[in-house]
């Protein structure tokens, strides 16, 4: 890994150095536009709105839309001039917060902090407290000419910094309209628990996979193998969207699924001559709340 930064932490008179790397990664396919024809690349070319004519970069200057159709131009010595204190080397923490109090919508990218040799001792103090204490250093960082809002968090062993939104990059959840619904009575919250707890696992990551993406590549290898040609359509059909109607119903009927899937996963009763109960019979009785929860205790005690 290549660090992308190179700094120091800093809180009070502590300074940390530290260098930064990208602790994720983009796994999207990447297409090219081809004419169809002779499956020539087609490239891109910036061309002026008004005659349509492509303008050389020697031409092209910034702009700023004011108003309508409406531009004034900033020139290299403007963006100079900009006056705002911010080491571009520095990620001084101003603030320390509680992590759970901070909305996970104002996260959106994480780095590894990796210490330097001289950093090491202080490394893991800072590291130790924010584990023991459950907080966060808020911090502001310049990172490629932009500054950022920034969280310092303990990650198992490593300090991470994790880029965060501003409060006016976050639209107003005012915004979003909720249509008008009914409480949940107390049956439905019953099987909606059970439901819950029967599709409970621990977490895992390493369980969830871009399925579409593996699906693609497939898509895409058979037809370099088959030269190019049309492959067959897939037979795959998808469920038609509903409207819930019943509600209750609905949740019967998952209750009954997760169950049957956890019966099909359990072994066999260890009680001699006791034969177990069909699950053809026991989907047409509609189940209580309570009872699919010991399905699942047994499914994870398998």
């Amino acid at each position: 890994m290549r660090a992308i930064w190179k700094g120091s932490i800093s809180f009070g008179l502590v300074n940390i150095p530290v260098s930064l790397l990208s602790a994720s990664r983009s796994e999207e396919l990447k297409f090219r536009l081809l004419r169809r024809d002779d499956l020539s690349p087609v490239n891109y070319k910036r061309v002026a709105a008004l005659d349509g004519k492509e303008v050389p970069w020697e031409q092209i200057v910034k702009g700023y839309e004011f108003e309508k159709d409406r531009f004034v131009v900033l020139k290299d010595e403007d963006f100079k001039r900009v006056d705002v204190e911010a080491a571009t080397d520095n990620i001084e923490i101003v603030d320390f917060v509680n992590l759970a109090e901070i909305n996970p919508i104002f996260f959106y990218k994480p780095y590894y902090l990796e210490p330097q040799k001289a950093g090491g001792s202080a490394y893991a103090l800072l590291r130790q407290v924010l584990k023991d204490t459950g907080k966060a250093g808020i911090a502001k960082v310049v990172i490629r000419t932009r500054q950022h809002l920034a969280a310092v968090k303990c990650n198992g062993e490593l300090l991470v910094l994790e880029l965060m939104r501003f409060a006016d990059e976050i639209v107003d959840a005012g915004q979003v309209k909720l249509p008008e619904a009914k409480e949940p009575g107390k049956r439905e919250l019953e099987m909606a628990r059970a439901l819950v707890d029967q599709l409970s696992e621990k977490w895992d990551p390493a369980r969830y996979t871009d399925d579409y993406r593996s699906a693609l590549m497939k898509v895409i290898d058979d037809k370099v193998k088959s030269g190019g040609k049309t492959l067959p359509t897939s037979s795959r059909s998808t469920k038609p969207a509903t409207n819930v109607i019943d509600l209750a119903e609905v949740l019967r009927q998952s209750l009954r699924d997760a169950g049957a899937k956890g019966t099909a996963a359990a072994p066999a009763s260890p009680v001699a001559g006791k034969k177990p109960t069909p699950t053809k019979g026991a989907a047409k009785k509609s189940p209580a709340p309570a009872k699919p929860r010991p399905r699942a205790a047994a499914r994870k005690a398998a």
